[in-house]
């Protein structure tokens, strides 16, 4: 039985399962925060350096910096270095942290392609966000081609993985 974390009271983070957090942009101010999660990695979607903290332990940090801007769509590599870095996280019973600016597009798309990956389709992963953070925009058709192109390349490449 899943139960969800006790979210931060001053950071804009969202429970999105147990061990999947999507969130806004970090501050030094948010650190403890975090901490608190107990989350093992950190994935920013962002340009902007992160807190120094997050780049030590008990954190990791993967850096994938990619736009929220719809002429120029989120490369389908950074995509799969995420769901690369996170799904063993997960699998062992791990706690990550998806950040961008607003936690509303960028976070969303990798959070979406994390949870196909562990074998939800792309309108349930979609749906689970939206329920969970009702600031995400999934449905951005910018955002959401992605997510749908992560998804038909990882059904391509994992087979056994097809949703029935």
């Amino acid at each position: 039985m899943e139960t969800t974390p006790t979210l931060p009271p001053h950071y804009d983070a969202s429970a999105i399962t147990e061990q999947l957090f999507i969130a806004s942009r970090p501050r030094v101010r948010h650190v403890g925060d975090i901490r608190g999660l107990k989350v093992d990695l950190v994935l920013s979607m962002i340009g902007l350096s992160p807190p120094p903290e997050l780049t030590r332990p008990p954190f990791r940090l993967v850096r994938l910096p990619v736009f929220d801007f719809p002429l120029l769509p989120i490369p389908l590599a950074a995509l799969q270095a995420g769901v690369s870095a996170a799904v063993p996280v997960l699998k062992t019973g791990g706690r990550v942290l998806v950040y961008c600016r607003a936690g509303r597009h960028r976070s969303v798309a990798m959070v979406a392609c994390i949870l196909i990956a562990m074998g939800m389709t792309a309108d349930n992963a979609m749906a689970t966000i939206v329920a969970h953070r009702p600031v995400a925009d999934p449905h951005a058709s910018y955002i959401e081609s992605r997510i749908r192109a992560f998804e038909k390349d990882w059904l391509l490449k994992h087979p056994d993985d097809q949703k029935g």
